[in-house]
């Protein structure tokens, strides 16, 4: 299959900050060589997914395995992709919103099990693992709206492209049988019959995370 090469030593860097840079790269879970350097686990799934030979029936057990994180189970998936072992099926792992501003990038994450990155512009990053009602609830309905997505595009077969540039929006979408997106300028994506749900459900997620911030 034509999917990105999972063990790229390619990475973007959109902050001044390394550790954040760090942090960006491995939200979309396309270069497993970023994990081994920052993942010193040997434990169950890291054991199977950083081992330097391949096992594809143990990979697809990953896969099934909802008690693991989102990420565990996306770089799971892509490793069988990029081993020509096919995935069938489409389910939606994570979401992630860019927004290239004058002042630098915005990033919102957020994943199927409930855990969600938010990185400002100005270089703060919020990490959410709570998983409350409201949170949840905000959660599934920006999946929903992305999945309205998926379903009407394909899956890009390239390597992932550098961060957007000043007064773009990114819109990617992290899914079983291998990376989708759209993009375009922030003022058309916005008002777009597909993208525009996504993006006023990512809005509110992010609305709601700095709130419950504020209030630390």
């Amino acid at each position: 299959m034509g999917l990105f090469n999972l063990f790229s030593k390619k990475s973007t860097v959109p902050y001044k900050d390394e550790a954040l840079n760090k942090i960006y790269n491995l939200l979309f879970c396309d270069n497993i060589g970023l994990y081994k350097t920052e993942t010193k686990s040997s434990d169950y799934p890291w054991d199977i997914l950083l081992a330097d030979t391949i096992d594809i029936d143990k990979l697809k057990v990953i896969t099934q395995d909802k008690s693991l994180e989102a990420r565990q189970r996306i770089l799971a998936y892509n490793l069988l992709l990029s081993n020509n072992s096919s995935v069938t099926q489409k389910e939606l792992l994570g979401v992630i919103v860019e927004v290239a501003l004058l002042g630098g990038l915005d990033v919102l994450a957020a994943f199927s099990e409930g855990g969600v990155r938010y990185i400002n512009h100005s270089e703060k990053l919020l990490v959410w693992e709570a998983q409350t009602e409201q949170s949840n609830d905000l959660i599934n309905k920006l999946f929903s709206d992305s999945m309205n997505v998926v379903h009407k595009i394909g899956p890009w077969n390239n390597e992932r492209k550098p961060f957007p540039r000043k007064g773009m929006v990114r819109l990617t979408f992290l899914v079983s049988d291998g990376l989708y997106f759209g993009e375009g300028p922030f003022e058309i994506l916005e008002s777009d019959p597909m993208g525009g749900p996504v993006i006023s459900s990512a809005t509110q997620l992010m609305t709601f995370l700095t709130q419950q911030e504020a209030h630390k």
